[in-house]
């Protein structure tokens, strides 16, 4: 039987946040938002596509950066309202050229930078 999409709990504006994990280091690398017909063309395709909220539209990582995410496995939460992607990561996630979008520390003391943008 064929997944359907629709079976997901999504919020007032269509979307379930998802969150992206490198399938072999497990790093939690980025959170995004999809659509259903985001998951539908995601589970299609095997590249990863987004709702781009400032866009309003698909967002196919890696499409303009080459910054790809090749989906390995798409799991749901015991709630049905959050994704978890599973993928092989071709350069860096962030926008801000960093592997991973969690490169900033907080502490009691302030925060705390831990990694650069890859050269």
């Amino acid at each position: 039987m064929a997944f359907d999409p629709s079976t997901l709990t999504y919020n007032a504006q269509g979307l379930i946040p998802v969150i992206a994990q490198d399938c072999d280091t497990h790093e939690v690398l980025m959170m995004a938002w999809m659509n259903a017909e985001a998951v539908t063309k995601t589970l299609e395709t095997r590249r990863v596509t987004y709702w781009s909220r400032s866009r309003q539209a698909f967002w196919v990582k890696g499409e303009s950066s080459g910054n790809t995410q090749a989906l390995e496995a798409l799991r749901v939460d015991c709630d049905r309202d959050c994704l978890l992607a599973l993928v092989r990561q071709t350069g860096p996630a962030c926008h801000t050229n960093r592997r991973v979008c969690f490169y900033t520390d907080i502490t009691e003391e302030g925060e705390q930078v831990l990694m650069e943008p890859m050269a």
